[in-house]
């Protein structure tokens, strides 16, 4: 009996561990070998070109936009050609910039955590927990804050005169966005009205002058 009881806390120990290991890996799947290479390319054919991306070269922001420019450089970028050599080495960058009074709204990157480095310029920055805490700062030249995967956070340019930069490093090659208001609220994720109407207390004509601006 003794003997079974230890075995069975044996067994028990090892699948809370396997578990454990499990929960904690990264988000990307662990890659055994140098690189990846993509299919139908010839991997004696890769040059210095493959571990390049110009995704982030002479991006200008759009003032016409109450919204941050966020330009991304990861597996999937779709503003320009996506950047193949980090498929699998679980890092991807964007570059962020604040024209005065802009926002970037409250969303979240369901696979990665971001730490994001200011440039130049000053940006206000909050992340919430999920017991629903909020947490701020004021971020300067050369800071750096963390964003944990998949926890909502913001960020504002308070100053009226004054562009922000600043680069975000993920520890996905893709680590996914979900923008709170467009994904609520964009009439292509057809959320039914009376469900937000519930959700948030508001009239049907609030609902739909919200939609109007994600149409």
């Amino acid at each position: 009996m003794g003997r079974l009881l230890h075995s069975s806390f044996a067994l028990l120990v090892f699948i809370a561990v396997a578990l454990t290991l499990q929960s904690v890996q990264a988000s990307d799947p662990e890659l055994t070998k140098d690189f990846q290479v993509p299919a139908g390319i010839n991997a004696a054919d890769i040059d210095g070109t493959f571990f390049t991306s110009e995704a982030l070269r002479n991006v200008m922001p759009n003032v016409a936009s109450p919204f941050a420019t966020v330009t991304t450089a990861n597996l999937v970028a779709p503003a320009k050609a996506p950047f193949l050599a980090v498929d699998g080495l679980g890092v991807s960058m964007a570059l962020l910039q604040f024209p005065p009074g802009t926002v970037n709204p409250p969303h979240t990157h369901p696979r990665g955590t971001e730490l994001l480095f200011i440039i130049e310029g000053t940006l206000d920055v909050g992340l919430v927990d999920t017991t629903n805490k909020l947490f701020t700062n004021t971020l300067y030249k050369g800071d750096i804050f963390a964003f944990p995967k998949g926890l909502v956070h913001f960020q504002i340019n308070n100053d009226k005169y004054k562009t922000v930069t600043a680069l975000g490093g993920f520890s996905s090659s893709n680590a996914g966005l979900v923008r709170l208001p467009n994904t609520l609220f964009n009439t292509s994720t057809l959320i039914s009205d009376k469900v937000l109407q519930i959700s948030f207390g508001i009239s049907g004509d609030v609902v739909k002058a919200l939609r109007a601006q994600f149409a």
